[in-house]
């Protein structure tokens, strides 16, 4: 049976939730280090998740804590929640936002938000390697223009994309793509086959592709535009982005199969938007903030 694995800031822990929403029960907890990207390895029975660490400064209310030290790490579980191990260790990275795969290839792919970067290893932890690099020291990580958060892969065009929110609320949000191989040799700092896609969007965060050519995406910026789930065709050509659904508390993940889409947001809630019918219903209540979410038949 398919439910929805969520992960809860707040409650320190991670969730599975039925695709009605009637069922939650604890999968993990203790998670004590920020959780925010998850991705399911259904073959091989895995859960990971990217943690971003913990915060310079013990968070005030209201007011988003900062991740500048570096301390993000990847952790992995079986589809029961048992056998917990760390694929990257504390401090492998900066700060772990959306994770994806490519699991017939056996590689992890994520964004390193403070750290400026798009990240690829093993499965196992090995051969950790920067992909795209945007920047490069304490200054440039202070230029939130810079942070890598939300990404996909089109694995069949051998295609990456990912997001770079810029300033909360500021308007400066930016979608790009590049070939998912960076040939040996080449600089990840210094690429000249990354194409930006769409650029002065409210905050967009985390990515999923939507069948051959198009792509959505969350965006917790300022309302009316922000605080959304966007739409934008991709193949053969780049579209104009649209809103698909509005409202949010701070839209965060998003997954989803066919014409249905789950998106979680900082305010606790899931919501089903289907494309299809045109429906767009709360699912669940979780009460406390929400970040990555992933489909899973557990």
């Amino acid at each position: 049976m398919t439910d929805i694995v969520a992960l809860d800031l707040l409650g320190r822990a991670m969730h599975a939730i039925s695709l009605d929403g009637k069922n939650v029960r604890t999968l993990v907890d203790g998670l004590d280090r920020m959780p925010d990207g998850v991705v399911v390895d259904q073959l091989r029975g895995h859960i990971y998740w990217t943690n971003m660490g913990t915060p310079d400064a013990p968070p005030a209310p209201g007011v988003e804590p900062e991740f500048f030290s570096r301390n993000g790490s990847i952790e992995r579980v079986d589809l029961d929640g048992g056998n917990r191990t760390t694929i990257v260790p504390i401090g492998g990275f900066t700060t772990g936002k959306q994770l994806t795969a490519d699991f017939e290839g056996g590689r992890l792919y994520w964004c390193d938000r403070e750290g400026m970067q798009v990240l690829t290893c093993d499965l196992h932890g090995d051969d950790l390697r920067p992909l795209v690099i945007t920047g490069q020291g304490d200054i440039d990580a202070r230029i939130p223009r810079n942070w890598c958060v939300g990404i996909c892969l089109d694995l069949d065009r051998r295609l990456l994309y990912w997001t770079q929110k810029g300033e909360a609320k500021g308007g400066d949000g930016r979608i790009f793509r590049a070939p998912l191989d960076l040939p040996a040799g080449d600089d990840p700092a210094a690429r000249t086959d990354i194409e930006l896609l769409w650029e002065n969007l409210p905050e967009p965060i985390d990515l999923e592709l939507y069948g051959v050519g198009d792509l959505v995406w969350t965006d917790r910026g300022a309302a009316p535009n922000g605080n959304a789930l966007y739409e934008a065709q991709i193949q053969p050509k780049v579209g104009t982005p649209r809103i698909i659904s509005s409202g949010y508390r701070e839209a965060i993940g998003v997954t989803g199969f066919d014409t249905r889409f789950y998106v979680s947001d900082l305010g606790g809630t899931i919501r089903l938007v289907d494309v299809g019918t045109g429906t767009d219903t709360d699912l669940v209540r979780i009460g406390s903030p929400l970040t990555g979410i992933a489909l899973a038949d557990l």
